[in-house]
């Protein structure tokens, strides 16, 4: 209950700043389908552009508390590791073997609320093909507790002339994804890949409609 207090408090007193700083536009692939409000459980997907991304995102999608999946390097910080911690943050330790990580996110889900998780783990360095690789936790996540994923692509456009941009797409079912043809594996596999594509598809949406 603190956490989505502490949420409350900081987008009431932190939207002015924000706004300022992004200058956020929403667009929507379908918004009869999904729009800023998610409402029930469900995992958010994005591509990485900055560690400013969550702040985006935590603003975006204002009605809901985003528990998010967030690097160790971020906790080591001080004052931000206090203030993640206090927003909820799930701390992956990309270096180590535990999983814990998992288990929190499988019971925020469980119990209805929303984890965000950026599949490619890390920023992408200059010269890299964007997004990169995703990492299978999401797909994991998504066919354990069968909430849907909600694709998502920011521009990264932070603290510049041109405005953010985040573009809300279609939710993807992860039991479409299961076949009596496939191992676990494989249909993780699948819906990894397809969430990846959805990014890329988003990616050229966001063009199309912005930088004609």
């Amino acid at each position: 209950m603190w956490i989505k207090l502490f949420h409350i408090f900081v987008k009431i007193t932190g939207w002015p700043v924000q706004w300022l700083c992004f200058r956020t536009r929403v667009l929507y692939e379908d918004p009869a389908v999904q729009k800023r409000h998610i409402r029930s459980a469900a995992i958010v997907v994005s591509n990485h552009c900055a560690v400013y991304d969550y702040a985006v995102l935590m603003f975006v999608f204002w009605t809901r508390t985003l528990r998010c999946q967030m690097a160790e390097l971020l906790f080591e910080k001080k004052p931000l590791g206090l203030l993640l911690r206090a927003l909820g943050g799930i701390r992956v330790d990309r270096n180590a073997h535990d999983f814990g990580f998992m288990a929190v996110s499988e019971e925020i889900l469980r119990r209805g609320g929303v984890v965000e998780i950026f599949p490619e783990s890390r920023l992408p360095r200059p010269g890299e093909e964007r997004p990169l690789p995703f990492k299978p936790s999401a797909a994991y996540l998504a066919l354990s507790t069968g909430v849907p994923v909600i694709p998502v692509y920011t521009n990264g456009s932070y603290f510049r002339r041109r405005r953010a941009v985040v573009l809300i797409g279609r939710p993807i079912d992860p039991n479409a994804f299961r076949s009596a043809e496939r191992s676990e594996k494989e249909t993780i596999a699948a819906l990894n890949d397809a969430m990846r594509e959805r990014i890329i598809e988003l990616e050229r949406e966001y063009h199309e409609r912005c930088e004609k």
